[in-house]
This record gives structure tokens, C-alpha cells and sequence, in this order.
């Protein structure tokens, strides 16, 4: 018998929304990815883009325990000599604090072609609004990462 492997007609996308309000960066984290990858779906294949579209509100209301935000670090360099750039987690959550999800989101998603195409189906707003309710999202329940 052979493999089941989907086809993109099998495929079927919801969208969820996540409320971060009061939620651990980290925890929230691994929920979108398990969404975005489709880990969720019983039809779920490594190598295939089977995943749903994700929405995370209030970003900016997301929280680090531990005093993480001020010991994690974020390094970017540019190739070039003395081009190495750090800010803490801490600076990043206040100057842009859906880019902090999605930095963090994208580093447990595959990398290449996949992981990117996994990325795109994730929307990051900062505030409790977003521009999608036409697609009905269902609210996603992530409980289990609230701060204690």
C-alpha cells in the first residue's frame, strides 16, 4: 500500500485568531507554529505546507518570565566589519512588538522555501483590531500559556 501524501486540493485553511494579552512569548509561540505548520491536522506531511492561517492580537501586551526580556538577546549583522547590532528583547517589545512574535515564531518553523511560505499566512497586530473578519476567524484557546 502506498503513502498518503496530500495533494493541495486536499488541503483545507482556517483561519485562528490568538489573543496575547497577558500570554508567555514562548508558549504562544509554539501554538502558531504547530498551526502554521499543520501538526494539528491528522493529513499533516514534513514536507508539505498543510497549515492554517493564524492572526495574533495584542502583541504588545505579550509578557517574558524569568526577567527574560532583559537577559535575551537579538543579534543582527550586516556582513560587514563592526556591523554586529544587539538589542534585548525587552527594547524590542516596546519599539515593535509583533516583530518579536514573528522573529520568534519563525525561528521554530523549517527553513527555505517551506518555513517562508509557512510565515506568510501569519498576521502580527499590535493592538486588538485586525482587518479579518471577512475570513471568519475562530478564536483559538491558549490558556495554558497565561503568565502565572
Amino acid at each position: 500500500m502506498a503513502t498518503y501524501t496530500p495533494t493541495p486540493s486536499d488541503i483545507t485553511r482556517t483561519w485562528h485568531v490568538i489573543d496575547a494579552e497577558g500570554m508567555v512569548l514562548g508558549r504562544i509561540c509554539t501554538e502558531a507554529a504547530r498551526l502554521l505548520r499543520g501538526k494539528h491536522k491528522p493529513m499533516f506531511a514534513p514536507h508539505i505546507d498543510t497549515g492554517d492561517h493564524v492572526i495574533i492580537i495584542n502583541a504588545s501586551k505579550v509578557v517574558m518570565t524569568s526577567n527574560k526580556a532583559e537577559k535575551s538577546m537579538i543579534y543582527t549583522y550586516s556582513g560587514y566589519p563592526g556591523g554586529l547590532k544587539s538589542e534585548s528583547y525587552a527594547e524590542l517589545l516596546a519599539r515593535k512588538p509583533d516583530d518579536a512574535i514573528r522573529r520568534s515564531i519563525a525561528g521554530m518553523l523549517p527553513k527555505g522555501p517551506l518555513g517562508r511560505q509557512m510565515v506568510k499566512k501569519l498576521k502580527v497586530y499590535a493592538g486588538a483590531s485586525h482587518p479579518h473578519a471577512p475570513q471568519n476567524p475562530v478564536p483559538f484557546d491558549v490558556s495554558a500559556a497565561k503568565a502565572r
